[in-house]
């Protein structure tokens, strides 16, 4: 039988994303695995594949417009059904063809199977239907806009009858409102001054939030007020790392770097301190065997954390190739759901921009994130006697509520170890 596909969960915080470009044509045969969409939440743009076979009978969602979690985007026949299973599909799943006309409009149903012998987790895509929907040209006083971009519009404080729409029969969409010029920007209350009339000699722009930075916001605010942080910093020698990583790089064709021997340090660390491989759980601590680590990566208008999984057990070589082809993706936007999700501990690094010395704010559910700083050359004491040494300043923040105080200091002088005697970063 066919099966609507609806508008997944791709990440856990997410309840609205969008279809930015389907991978998949009307008509195309698919099998379990095959990717299906580019779908872009507040965070990132990630890959989603297919968990049903068949052929693609109808795709839903117009590309950019903005859906909510199970939302229906798309149908898939069943083998051997022809096009014409189309709208006994829709009809078995209690949906009107007429109101699936146009994606940005798609009201939110329940998740039901079209068929009893299909299993729930099969129900999760869409329709479509050959009444064409109303235009800005059938009713032109009315401006056409989902509920998503209304919302949007009015937090920003953007006129949406300023706006031209480039959906579907002239009708607003999220890239619209994103692309706002300061002309279609409300001027507020009639009659109050406005910020530039009271300050005319001062010149500003306000930018509109992204998706990603109102999530960065959200989340990074959610854990500066709920959790509660504590701070442990050393500043450590890396001048044997510095010399073993040029003889390193002189036998290999590919270059590892600094933070590749953090990377592998952090890991180790970890299995040294297995108190401080955890997580908080809300009503339990869950503390993990192995060691996957999320990594931040700068991209455009924000940060990402890819995670690198079973860092413990994977040679130096390897998490360096696999970190670069994790961060060229995410700056690509073209990371996958699972390689976003996970991960018993962070680490940001922005010695690459000559910092001194920060502390970074956790990543919850994780309970700790490394903050790594530039390696500097510095006055240091060796023997009693005064010497140049080149030291870094790393600064661990942790929850208190997983990492006790002797514990994080546990975990530092393990990190400190690694990282002075950088041979055991490679065994």
């Amino acid at each position: 039988m066919a099966i609507v596909i609806r508008m997944p969960a791709v990440l856990a915080s997410a309840t609205e994303a969008a279809i930015q470009a389907w991978s998949v044509t009307e008509g195309q045969q698919i099998a379990i695995g095959d990717p299906l969409a580019d779908i872009e939440t507040d965070k990132a743009v990630v890959e989603y594949a297919a968990e049903v076979a068949g052929t693609i009978g109808k795709l839903i969602a117009e590309p950019g417009a903005n859906l909510a979690v199970g939302d229906p985007i798309a149908i898939v026949l069943a083998s051997g059904e022809g096009m014409d299973a189309v709208a006994p599909a829709l009809a078995a799943a209690g949906i009107e063809a007429g109101h699936l006309a146009q994606a940005d409009q798609v009201p939110a149903v329940r998740q039901e199977r079209v068929a009893s012998e299909t299993p729930p987790t099969e129900s999760l895509v869409a329709v479509s239907s050959s009444e064409a929907p109303p235009t800005s040209e059938d009713h032109p006083n009315r401006t056409f806009a989902s509920p998503i971009v209304r919302r949007l519009a009015r937090e920003r404080g953007v006129e949406l009858s300023a706006l031209a729409g480039t959906g579907p029969g002239g009708r607003i969409v999220r890239r619209d409102l994103e692309g706002a010029s300061p002309s279609s920007v409300a001027s507020g209350t009639p009659g109050a001054q406005s910020d530039s009339e009271r300050t005319p000699h001062l010149g500003y722009t306000d930018l509109p939030l992204t998706g990603m930075r109102r999530a960065i916001a959200r989340r990074l605010t959610e854990s500066k007020t709920t959790v509660p942080h504590f701070y442990v910093t050393a500043h450590v020698r890396v001048d044997r790392l510095l010399e073993l990583r040029t003889e390193v790089n002189a036998a290999l064709e590919r270059k590892v770097s600094i933070n590749d021997f953090v990377i592998k340090a952090v890991a180790g660390a970890l299995r040294d301190v297995p108190a401080a491989n955890a997580i908080w759980g809300g009503d339990n601590i869950r503390r993990f065997d192995g060691v996957d680590l999320a990594i931040a990566v700068a991209v455009e208008g924000g940060l990402l954390t890819p995670v690198l999984r079973g860092v413990d057990t994977t040679s130096l070589v390897t998490v360096s190739a696999q970190l670069a082809e994790l961060a060229e993706r995410a700056r690509a936007g073209r990371l996958r759901q699972e390689e976003l999700e996970g991960g018993s501990f962070s680490i940001s690094n922005l010695g690459m921009y000559g910092v001194d010395e920060f502390s970074a704010i956790l990543n919850p559910p994780q309970s700790g994130i490394l903050a790594v700083s530039a390696a500097k050359q510095q006055p240091v004491v060796v023997g009693g006697a005064l010497a140049v040494g080149t030291v870094m300043a790393v600064t661990l923040s942790a929850d208190h509520r997983v990492i006790d105080g002797a514990v994080a200091a546990e975990w530092m002088a393990a990190f400190v170890r690694r990282i002075e005697n950088p041979v055991s970063t490679l065994l």
